[in-house]
């Protein structure tokens, strides 16, 4: 179905691919205009779609994929980098997360996170949801840069279906900016900006990952290894924990179940 994409520049493949994630971003950054606020409940289970979209997004379109090349490499316990990419990713997050000012929707301004910053508690609110959306841009990257090692769709579909699943889930992120914001007393076209602007750091984190890879391809496993462990370090730090913030935990788990499942449903239609 997609075995066009194998003549196109990996670079090209994953500018268009982040674009589209973004634009999907832009989608539920626009519901501002329809809506002012959204009961917690529904916010919550669109937290856990995300969430659901991500850890499987991370097994069939990256790790998956890591064993294989590792495989391909010739690593006879290719569990080594894969293993070694995983932390690596887990780790560059929390050194963010530990830097980068940021603070959830929900909490208190002295609650939050990273350097301590005089910054105004609009921008904090951005820059945590800017935190979810550098590793899923770098995922998409480095998987697109994957398709430079092989010539048949091995790689290209997980690609494909990884791109598809974020940008699935980048439009309850989207709304999941842009309405706290509008809630907080922004206007309508500011919440809509910062919203959208959001996912524009996948654009960003996509050509890094791609560039990085396709100059030192050696490393490919490592990189979707490591993208991987970026992604489940912030489902569990981050939207999880939004997400039951309230004490209420079954629809966040039907939310993620339900992501789940639409990414299986994907790789295995389009894999």
């Amino acid at each position: 179905m997609f075995d066009f994409l194998l003549g196109y520049d990996p670079v090209l493949l994953a500018l268009f691919a982040t674009l589209f994630t973004w634009g999907m971003t832009t989608v539920g950054a626009s519901v501002v205009f329809i809506f002012k606020n959204i009961k917690p409940v529904y916010m919550n289970g669109m937290l856990g779609l995300a969430a659901g979209i991500m850890i499987a997004a991370s097994f069939w379109s990256l790790l998956e994929p890591a064993f294989s090349i590792a495989e391909e490499q010739g690593f006879s316990m290719p569990w080594i980098p894969v293993t070694a990419g995983f932390l690596g990713g887990t780790l560059f997050i929390f050194l963010i997360d530990k830097i980068l000012p940021h603070l959830h929707f929900g909490a208190k301004r002295e609650q939050a996170e990273g350097i301590k910053t005089k910054w105004n508690r609009s921008t904090l609110l951005v820059l945590a949801i800017t935190l979810h959306n550098i590793p899923e841009g770098m995922a998409i990257g480095v998987a697109f840069a994957a398709i430079s090692t092989t010539s048949d769709m091995s790689l290209i579909m997980p690609a494909v279906v990884l791109a598809i699943g974020m940008g699935l889930q980048n439009i309850p992120e989207g709304a999941a900016v842009s309405l706290p914001l509008r809630r907080e007393g922004m206007s309508q076209k500011k919440a809509f900006f910062w919203g959208q602007f959001s996912g524009f750091v996948e654009v960003i984190g996509g050509m890094i990952g791609v560039l990085t890879v396709v100059a030192v391809i050696s490393i490919l496993p490592y990189a979707l290894a490591f993208s991987a462990g970026a992604m489940i370090y912030v489902v569990i730090e981050e939207l999880i924990p939004q997400a039951q913030a309230d004490g209420k935990t079954d629809i966040p788990t039907i939310g993620a179940i339900l992501g789940f499942t639409i990414m299986m449903i994907l790789d295995n239609i389009l894999g």
